[in-house]
């Protein structure tokens, strides 16, 4: 089975969940600087992260999704997550409208894996911060280990190996 985990992360908190998750699947993990389309190609699983930066993805992970051809992961089972900050930290009501209307980084990654071929194992997941540099709430490293469990679970790949919870 080939897999990857693909991340952007600017403050390192993005980094410390694949890191993560890359444990929890016993799989290999890149940072976007590193990867080119052809590095995605013929894996049998993909999960993308990123921060949500203005409500989208990092400059350099959209370039990657970008740079897929429209076909280029089929075939392959995919998920997307980001890091972000969490809305109850927010004071102001209307920022913390803005920011829950605004988007999200992982629903964009999402939407271009699917585009580009890929199969959505998950629906997208965001991981919290407790500011803008972070660091990671409390409890989201293991969140994030036991969503890729789940998402072990959902690929055929996965289905000869144990990743019980």
């Amino acid at each position: 089975m080939k897999a990857l985990i693909v991340y952007d992360s600017v403050f390192g908190n993005t980094a410390q969940v694949a890191q993560t998750l890359a444990a929890a699947l016993e799989t290999a993990v890149l940072p976007v600087n590193q990867v080119t389309p052809e590095t995605l190609s013929g894996l049998d699983l993909l999960i993308i992260g990123s921060p949500t930066r203005g409500f989208r993805p990092t400059e350099n992970i959209s370039q990657l999704l970008n740079a897929l051809a429209k076909n280029h992961l089929a075939g392959a089972g995919v998920a997307a997550f980001d890091t972000r900050i969490d809305l109850a930290t927010i004071d102001s009501n209307v920022f913390r409208f803005i920011v829950d209307k605004g988007g999200y980084a992982a629903s964009t990654i999402a939407k271009a894996l699917e585009k580009k071929g890929g199969r959505l194992l998950a629906p997208p997941e965001g991981f919290l911060v407790t500011g803008e540099q972070g660091p990671l709430k409390d409890g989201e490293l293991a969140r994030a280990a036991a969503w890729a469990k789940q998402i072990a679970l959902q690929d055929d790949s996965f289905s000869r190996q144990s990743f019980a919870a």
